[in-house]
């Protein structure tokens, strides 16, 4: 039988737009985002969902989220990698991006941004997904919120509609 792997997807938190001459890529979080991030990470531990891996975009809300949510996860920290087309990813990079996970690895978290985010979320939902986690994700992802899934079989195989979406977290819930 094919072994069960989970994804995280995470969107980043909150962002700030406080300073209209920094370049989209270098917006910090914003305060909520401050607050929010931590949570989050420790809501993932908490449950138990600690990633064997991390990809990140390299973008500054996306680092800030990732080391705010890590904060407090036991030591050592899962491999954390930047790639840089996480930051501009349609739904078809963020597949690419997560076939080519090593298979030795059964869970990784993906820290990205929207639209391609979210719609990468929406593709993989697939047979067996939890009603009220597709609910939740159809309606809204927002800033800082936690998609879960599991995959049988291996990251090379992944296709549309190929994991169970078994939560979608906001951190409005978690308040």
């Amino acid at each position: 039988m094919a072994r069960t792997r989970h994804l995280l997807l995470l969107r980043h938190a909150k962002s700030s737009w406080d300073d209209e001459a920094l370049a989209d890529f270098d917006r910090p979080l914003a305060p909520r985002g401050l607050k929010a991030a931590p949570r989050m990470g420790q809501e993932i531990a908490r449950r138990g969902w600690l990633p064997e891996l991390v990809y990140v975009s390299p973008a500054a809300r996306t680092r800030q989220t990732w080391q705010l949510a890590s904060a407090d996860w036991p030591a050592p920290l899962p491999a954390a990698s930047f790639h840089d087309s996480i930051y501009s990813a349609l739904a078809n990079d963020l597949f690419a991006l997560t076939r080519s996970a090593p298979q030795e690895i059964g869970s990784l978290l993906v820290i990205g941004h929207n639209p391609g985010l979210e719609i990468f979320a929406a593709q993989l939902a697939g047979p067996g997904s939890d009603a009220d986690a597709v609910s939740s994700l159809e309606e809204k992802f927002p800033s800082g919120a936690l998609a879960r899934f599991e995959i049988d079989g291996d990251w090379a195989q992944l296709s549309p509609g190929g994991a169970r979406l078994t939560h979608c977290i906001r951190p409005r819930e978690l308040a």
